[in-house]
């Protein structure tokens, strides 16, 4: 298998990763009885576990995985916190109202066409790429996708 067919597989089950993770957090929420200390206890318990990998990893390289590197970025780079957190709380409170298919399809939905919009631009690092018809019919048939999705609960 090449490297290409390994990221679209393992990026494939994180998809699926993210489907479970409204539920999940939608339960929490409503246990907890706050939508947004339930994001807060999520990102704590994913944060820990990330920290536990980091520091298990990095113990035969010395230091924290290079964490100094981040200081010579600019802020814009240190927000994919913040936006995970908005994600985490939204879906964790629309997966009520929608169900978790329809929040799927909604987050896949607005992750494309944003995306094909940072490619068209070349924004964030990445290299221009450009705004082909096939594109622009992928989001719209994505976007078809999810008013289906959503009105056929």
């Amino acid at each position: 298998m090449n490297s290409q067919a390994i990221a679209i597989a393992v990026t494939v089950v994180a998809g699926g990763f993210i489907a479970l993770q409204a539920p999940i957090n939608s339960t929490l929420g409503r246990s907890i009885a706050s939508p947004l200390a339930a994001a807060s206890v999520s990102f704590a318990i994913g944060t820990a576990a990330l920290v536990a990998v980091t520091v298990l990893l990095s113990a035969s390289v010395g230091g924290f995985g290079g964490l100094g590197g981040a200081r010579s970025l600019s802020w814009i780079y240190l927000t994919g916190g913040v936006l995970g957190a908005v994600y985490v709380t939204t879906a964790l409170i629309t997966v009520r109202t929608l169900g978790a298919g329809a929040v799927t399809a909604a987050t896949v939905t607005g992750q494309l066409a944003t995306s094909i919009v940072i490619d068209r631009l070349g924004i964030l690092g990445l290299d221009v790429r450009p705004l082909s018809w096939q594109r622009v019919v992928g989001v719209l048939l994505l976007a078809a996708g999810t008013f289906l999705v959503v009105r056929g609960r």
